[in-house]
């Protein structure tokens, strides 16, 4: 008998009046990752609905190549690509209401633009600049968040308060597979489960944490498995496969509003650029894996459904296109323009009130920029010297 047992602090078996408080059944996610392309159920997606997501699907692919550009332009410090994951970001937007809130991670970019903020703004925090570059209540799109999973507390503290208040609202947290193993996704979905709050997160499990794969991250069967250690259902869904996205993502919009809880949705994706524009990702992966999935690509596959059914052809292509390139353009045109700063905005959004130390850093940067002026503009500048500068 060891120690612990001689204190009755360790029980080999539970009690016989124990019973297991949820049946694990069906909170399992499948076997598979779910499908639509190349199955029977293809044929029952909506068209209109296909129609979208492809648009948004090739506006998404040019805005991520676009974005790319412009850091080695030095028009943008960072930029984490999606492509090759813009099914998962288009669809997430795409199956929230209006009243519904999203919550970012720092590579949902496509996300945040498919949900209506605009393309500059979006990319503001990733140009360098300390506020997020647009307004989170107007869109309903809390600020990238570059920490790890930090969002996810963020959006079960959300949709519990607007649960308790009777509010119609859903959040939905995105969250990469690295994410999946930072305390805050433990916490998220431990509150979430706990208060049946109407949450759904996201998994994209692009294969890689920075360069860490998977295999050295968990033992799980799936990341969606680990749902049901928290007591809420989880999902396994082709995370390129934009109508099957879409498909599990509302469906698990509609149990939340519903009052059924949270869902936890591990979508299988992979990140075909480098984790950032700083990454060089050919020193922990191989170009054969690389081109394997590339060969699963998001928007080819939603083409080659779509031209399938009859309902994509050459004229629609260029118009969808044509459309993408004139938001690049756009896009370059605005973020070429250098933004005009102000140091004093550094003191604006501190405090409600300002604390007297603020106050006086504040006097005495506004004094410092007045001395800088008046050194640059030199001796006898002004009306006071009586002429012209040469």
């Amino acid at each position: 008998m060891t120690v612990l047992e001689q204190r009755g602090a360790y029980r080999p078996t539970p009690p016989p009046a124990w019973q297991p408080r949820t049946d694990p059944a069906p909170l399992l996610p499948d076997a598979e990752p779910y499908r639509v392309f190349g199955t029977e159920r293809a044929d029952a997606a909506d068209p209109e609905l296909l129609r979208r997501l492809y648009a948004e699907l090739v506006k998404g692919r040019r805005y991520n190549a676009q974005a790319t550009a412009l850091t080695k332009q030095g028009r943008l410090a960072v930029y984490p690509s999606s492509t090759g994951q813009e099914a998962c970001e288009v669809a997430a937007a795409l199956v929230l209401e209006e009243r519904d809130w999203l919550f970012p991670s720092y590579r949902d970019t496509l996300a945040v633009v498919a949900r209506g903020v605009d393309p500059v703004e979006t990319l503001t925090l990733l140009r360098g600049d300390r506020h997020t570059g647009y307004d989170p209540h107007e869109h309903r799109v809390a600020p990238l968040s570059t920490p790890l999973a930090t969002q996810l507390p963020h959006a079960v503290g959300l949709a519990h308060a607007a649960r308790l208040k009777g509010d119609d609202v859903v959040a939905l947290a995105m969250v990469g597979d690295g994410g999946t193993s930072e305390g805050d996704f433990h916490e998220a979905l431990n509150f979430a489960a706990v208060w049946r709050a109407p949450v759904v997160f996201l998994v994209q499990n692009n294969g890689f944490a920075i360069s860490v794969p998977l295999a050295k991250q968990t033992a799980a069967p799936s990341l969606a498995h680990k749902a049901v250690g928290y007591g809420m259902p989880g999902r396994l869904v082709d995370g390129n496969d934009a109508a099957a996205v879409h498909e599990v993502l509302a469906d698990a919009v509609r149990h939340a509003r519903a009052g059924g809880g949270p869902t936890l949705v591990e979508a299988i994706t992979y990140r075909v650029e480098a984790h950032t524009n700083a990454d060089d990702a050919t020193r922990y992966r191989g170009d054969a894996e690389v081109e394997t999935w590339k060969g699963h690509d998001p928007v080819a596959l939603l083409e080659r459904e779509l031209t399938r059914r009859g309902l994509l052809d050459d004229d629609r292509v260029a118009a969808v296109r044509r459309d993408a390139e004139a938001m690049a353009a756009d896009l370059r045109a605005r973020m070429n323009r250098d933004p005009v700063l102000d140091p004093m905005d550094l003191f604006d959004h501190v405090y409600a009130e300002p604390t007297p130390q603020l106050l006086e850093q504040r006097e005495q940067l506004r004094a410092e920029l007045a001395a800088e002026a008046e050194s640059e503009a030199g001796p006898g500048t002004g009306s006071e010297a009586g002429g012209t500068q040469r």
